[in-house]
């Protein structure tokens, strides 16, 4: 038995039993949406004017970047969760998100006076964007991490730190709707820094809560 052969027999015998890999990923995606929906419309709800909002680009904008990103990630995790897993195939994808917001950040420099740079970069919801989507992702990060159990991952710091990148898109996308600050240079900063804690977050968690 070559090394490969082993790797896949030793996760077929601790791989968790009674649940097919397929069911449970599906289980978990749409566990994690309702999860986020809960927390958002509990603790923030749409902003007063999205009907308005949504005739926006900047606004529409931000939901291609976030949906982008969990869709990429969520599909990076699946692959992740597997000891054979081949991640260079996922990085075209998972590459997608920031190459928008570059895009973004660059036709922002250019449309704005530079003296606005600072405003809509800073914004006004700075903090409360800090806050709420690392706390709306948490429970879909518990529920991806656990989900990872079910596999048999070689590299749980890595699977958990894109389950935190797929929490944190799907989070971003909640928080989005209520956020008034459209700017791609406030997405640019607090988006990606409210993501980038719950990716850490995940990497942390797994090296205890994803072993085999």
């Amino acid at each position: 038995m070559d090394t490969n052969d082993l790797i896949k027999a030793l996760a077929a015998d601790t791989r968790r039993s009674g649940l097919p890999m397929n069911t449970a990923w599906k289980g978990a995606a749409l566990g994690a949406l309702v999860l986020a929906g809960v927390v958002f419309f509990i603790m923030l709800g749409p902003r007063p004017d999205i009907a308005t909002a949504v005739e926006t680009v900047r606004f529409l904008f931000k939901f291609v970047v976030t949906l982008a990103l969990a869709v990429a990630a969520f599909a990076a995790m699946r692959v992740a969760a597997w000891p054979e897993a081949e991640l260079r195939r996922m990085m075209p994808y998972l590459c997608v998100a920031p190459a928008l917001v570059v895009a973004g950040v660059v036709l922002e420099l250019i449309a704005l006076p530079s003296d606005a740079w600072g405003t809509k970069l800073i914004g006004t919801n700075s903090v409360l964007c800090l806050t709420f989507i690392p706390l709306i992702g948490l429970a879909p990060l518990a529920l991806f991490l656990l989900t990872l159990r079910h596999g048999a991952p070689s590299r749980p710091s890595l699977s958990g730190a894109l389950a935190g990148l797929a929490a944190g898109g799907i989070a971003a996308t909640f928080y989005a709707a209520h956020c008034p600050d459209d700017s791609p240079l406030f997405v640019a900063t607090w988006y990606t820094i409210a993501i980038l804690g719950l990716a850490l977050l995940g990497a942390i968690g797994a090296r205890w809560a994803v072993r085999w």
